[in-house]
């Protein structure tokens, strides 16, 4: 097969897909050249007319809502997604709350009171502080929530 010194082949690994490559460029330029396809197999002809397919611009164009009925489309299909989400991750925190509960109330016994070793006495410093962090916490939760409400 003759080649121009301008083409440029893509290395290939195997034989076949460098046989296919050749057969798509050669249907390819006899088609950009309008050459005649008498001589050519099967598989050139549907190339070639494939390479004439792509060539010519679309006959119709987009319809005038057709962004419209994407975007319905699109919306449909996060609403369904989203709500099977939704209940997966519902019906996996339920199951999370039920297995703490059962963990805590089998073996609560045993690591609770480390947890009341940790905290600080009532009177202490600390406790002071730790109060004043859930204060603060709790107030910019409500104030959020007042915001969300109020100008939502």
């Amino acid at each position: 097969m003759n080649q121009h010194i301008d083409d440029d082949i893509p290395p290939f690994d195997d034989a076949a897909s460098e046989r296919e490559w050749l057969a798509q460029e050669s249907a390819m330029r006899c088609e950009r050249l309008h050459l005649d396809s008498a001589g050519d197999d099967a598989r050139s002809r549907r190339y070639r007319l494939l390479a004439r397919a792509l060539c010519e611009p679309l006959r119709d164009g987009l319809p005038a809502d057709f962004a419209t009925r994407v975007a319905a489309r699109v919306v449909a299909a996060r609403v369904t997604t989203l709500s099977f989400e939704f209940v997966l991750m519902t019906v996996l925190a339920i199951a999370l709350v039920i297995a703490a509960a059962a963990v805590t109330a089998m073996y609560g016994s045993e690591w609770l009171p480390s947890f009341s070793a940790i905290l600080p006495a009532p009177q202490a410093p600390a406790s002071r502080w730790l109060l004043a962090l859930a204060g603060c916490l709790g107030a910019s939760w409500l104030l959020g929530q007042w915001q969300r409400h109020g100008h939502g």
